[in-house]
């Protein structure tokens, strides 16, 4: 039988511990990936980002 689309190349109960074993592995190196992007951002950048909402604008809300 050939596969009409993506379900039922998934649903095949052969490979279903397979597919499970890479979308795990997919989520965890995207995850990893997102935390080193985190950590090896400067401290600075951060630090930017957390003061703006107190810092004054000298434009006024309306102009």
């Amino acid at each position: 039988m050939i596969p009409q689309n993506v379900k039922d190349i998934v649903s095949n109960e052969q490979f279903t511990g397979l597919f499970q074993t890479l979308a795990l592995l997919i989520f965890m190196v995207f995850f990893i990936a997102v935390i080193v992007y985190v950590f090896s951002r400067p401290k600075k950048h951060y630090d930017e980002a957390a003061n703006a909402p107190l810092e004054d604008d000298d434009q006024p809300l309306n102009p």
